[in-house]
C-alpha cells in the first residue's frame, strides 16, 4: 500500500522563515550559551506563542 501525505508547502516555508527569524531574534539577546540554547528551543515552538498571546489579546 502506497501511503501519500498532501501538505502545504507554503505553510511549510512561512513556518520555517518563522523559525530563522526567531532563533536570531532569541540567540541574538541571549547573554550566554544557555540562555542562546533555550532560545533556539522557543524557536522550535514559536507558533505556540503566537496563538496564545493572539488569544490572550481578544480575551479567548
Amino acid at each position: 500500500m502506497k501511503h501519500e501525505i498532501h501538505g502545504s508547502s507554503s505553510a511549510s516555508a512561512v513556518y520555517g522563515l518563522g523559525f530563522i527569524g526567531a532563533a536570531v531574534y532569541y540567540i541574538s539577546h541571549a547573554a550566554g550559551f544557555w540562555q542562546g540554547a533555550l532560545g533556539f528551543l522557543k524557536a522550535l515552538v514559536w507558533p505556540a506563542f503566537l496563538v496564545y498571546q493572539a488569544l490572550k489579546a481578544v480575551g479567548g
